[in-house]
């Protein structure tokens, strides 16, 4: 699948979606506290990641491990990037 990323977070999201406005300020925000890099993917801009993805965005990744959807914690996935520190 493409999409894939170097970095350790990935965030999953698509073009108007209030869902994902907030989960990419909690992403930036713990990714902030443990200086993790991390990017984003656009589900739509690849079909076979909208097929993975596509009804649940946001969806947030850590080392290729999906850690939530729709609305995200930002302890499981501070947890997630410690675990894998």
């Amino acid at each position: 699948m493409s999409g894939q990323s170097s970095d350790r977070v990935i965030l999953y999201v698509r073009q108007q979606c209030h869902l994902c406005d907030a989960a990419r300020a909690v992403v930036e925000e713990v990714t902030g506290q443990t200086q993790t890099t991390w990017s984003e993917v656009d589900v739509d801009e690849d079909p076979e990641v909208a097929a993975v993805y596509g009804e649940l965005v946001p969806v947030v990744t850590v080392d290729g491990v999906q850690q939530g959807y729709w609305r995200l914690d930002a302890r499981r996935v501070r947890r997630a990037i410690e675990a894998g520190a």
